[in-house]
């Protein structure tokens, strides 16, 4: 299982990469989820948001 936080924009793209770089047209090629994130927060420092993922 690969898990990825990126933002809105990149999506289709790193979708075409994986596709890309894994397809072989053969049964357990894998699927792709896409769901949305509600919010990130950095234990550590407290920061949330964006400031949390970077």
């Amino acid at each position: 299982m690969l898990t990825m936080v990126v933002p809105d924009e990149a999506v289709p793209k790193i979708i075409e990469s994986i596709i890309r770089v894994n397809q072989s047209g053969r049964r357990g090629d894998g699927k792709i989820f896409v769901s949305p994130m509600e919010g990130a927060s950095r234990i550590r420092t407290g920061e949330s948001g964006g400031e949390a993922i970077s």
